[in-house]
């Protein structure tokens, strides 16, 4: 093989090119300043090499990351992290910290969330789905009421199948407002499709602002019911989360000031 001076101007025409070829847009863009580093930390021609693809990998799995996060259609972002657990005192940090780890849903455990409005129960809901996307699981977020209609539009349109595969084969199914709508007979039978389709494979972590002893008047057939408390509590991990409202106590903080 014949030896080459090629210049900077050269040398950056051609990653440019093979870059472009390759899809390597970290590289194209951070080659020059990554050689300067390596050069003033004295790194060999593997170092170099190791610190670029590092490079292209780290921003790979940025995008990846953010795209599950995207297609889990949250409301909001709230983090695990962000969650303050000193105004929740009934809520376990070991739990938390348990859960964060995402290794339930390796089991396809599910997760429940009990207790009243403002009590933090959507925000551990969408911190427990944050958390698994940023591990590169699928996750998707719905209201109970979003994902009751949305099965029933799909059923109409005669795809329900189609859409009840879909969501058996997301990693996590955050369910959350449950118990804030009655629901049909019709609906509850979607609803009770949808659980029946990720037993025991893969994890719903459900938020309702009822406890079990009420569940009934959000699903009126008992026999129903009766099967859907048993699928979202078996090897559940209950996260009751109180009854004060932690935004009521915060406003009154702030008029109190």
């Amino acid at each position: 093989m014949t030896k080459t001076n090629m210049t900077d101007a050269a040398a950056g025409a051609a990653i440019y090119a093979a870059t472009k070829e390759l899809r390597l847009p970290v590289v194209r863009s951070d080659s020059g300043r990554l050689a300067e580093i390596a050069q003033r930390s004295q790194l060999s021609y593997l170092g170099f090499l190791a610190e670029v693809l590092s490079a292209e990998v780290d921003r790979r799995s940025e995008r990846r990351r953010q795209r599950r996060i995207t297609e889990a259609r949250f409301p909001r972002l709230k983090r695990l992290v962000d969650f303050d657990l000193g105004a929740a005192p009934t809520v376990n940090p070991a739990t938390i910290s348990t859960l964060a780890s995402c290794a339930y849903l390796d089991a396809g455990d599910p997760v429940v969330l009990l207790g009243d409005s403002g009590t933090g129960k959507s925000h551990l809901l969408i911190g427990l789905g944050i958390a698994a996307c940023e591990r590169g699981r699928r996750v998707r977020y719905a209201t109970c009421a979003q994902l009751v209609n949305e099965l029933a539009e799909a059923a109409d349109e005669r795809r329900l199948s189609r859409l009840v595969a879909r969501y058996g084969r997301v990693d996590l199914l955050c369910l959350d407002e449950f118990g804030y709508v009655q629901l049909d007979a019709r609906g509850s039978e979607l609803l009770f499709q949808i659980m029946a389709e990720r037993e025991e494979k893969s994890s719903i972590a459900l938020a309702s602002n009822l406890p079990f002893s009420e569940w009934g008047g959000v699903v009126a057939d008992p026999r129903l019911i009766a099967a859907i408390v048993d699928r979202v509590t078996f090897n559940a991990h209950i996260i009751e989360t109180g009854t004060e409202s932690y935004r009521l106590r915060t406003t009154k903080s702030g008029r109190n000031g």
